[in-house]
């Protein structure tokens, strides 16, 4: 479960604090063997990169990628509910499963955010965090998708989740073009019905603490076309 509390922090918006964890990061993704290799290889791609880059950029890039439109959103109620007032119940009871599981959010955010929910999970018995996958998986590996058609390193954490899961890996085009991940016009799309679960150095880079309950869920429902 480590891995998963890993891959949340670096899905979260660059910090010097994680630029400073990077080096134990990469030593515990050696140290993961369900990750295939070339899951391996873009992780340490998009290690490089936020190693590289100037954290401003990395920033910068950050919010074009996840925050400019709902193609790649991490929040995942975003690809179910969209904009509808469902989505604020489903915050509600998602906010409750997490008070239950004496799970506390970071100020300010959303409890649909993705690396909110690794943080939660975590912390959960391996059957909750497998069943809870399985139910989001197909956000999962749409997002993982279309990162991978622009180029964006990011895609390299939802391989890694796909791999966690023992899921079929993301279809990675050969030669990925350098396209936006978002589009020009904010499109409209339904999904499938989704069933949703309920100390080290990467401590700095880490807002949220959490504890074991046992698993309620929540179900997600897609807003109507």
């Amino acid at each position: 479960m480590k891995t998963l509390k890993l891959l949340a922090v670096l899905l979260s918006y660059p910090t010097q604090d994680l630029v400073a964890a990077l080096p134990e990061i990469a030593h515990r993704f050696g140290e993961e063997s369900k990750l295939r290799g070339a899951t391996q290889d873009a992780l340490a791609g998009l290690l490089a990169e936020l190693k590289r880059e100037d954290l401003l950029d990395l920033q910068e890039r950050y919010v074009a990628q996840f925050d400019a439109g709902r193609s790649t959103s991490l929040h995942l109620f975003e690809h179910v509910h969209g904009d509808s007032r469902d989505r604020g119940q489903a915050m509600v009871d998602l906010n409750a499963l997490y008070r239950r599981s004496g799970f506390v959010l970071a100020v300010n955010e959303l409890p649909d955010y993705l690396p909110a929910v690794l943080e939660y999970l975590a912390s959960r018995p391996a059957e909750e965090v497998h069943d809870l996958l399985e139910d989001c998986v197909h956000i999962l590996r749409a997002v993982g998708e279309r990162l991978a058609l622009g180029a964006s390193p990011y895609a390299a954490i939802f391989a890694a989740l796909l791999d966690l899961h023992g899921a079929a890996p993301l279809a990675i085009p050969k030669h990925a073009a350098k396209v936006p991940v978002v589009p020009t016009l904010d499109e409209e799309w339904g999904e499938a019905p989704v069933e949703f679960g309920p100390p080290s150095g990467l401590d700095a880079a880490v807002a949220h603490g959490a504890q074991q309950s046992r698993p309620q869920f929540i179900r997600f429902v897609p807003k109507n076309p």
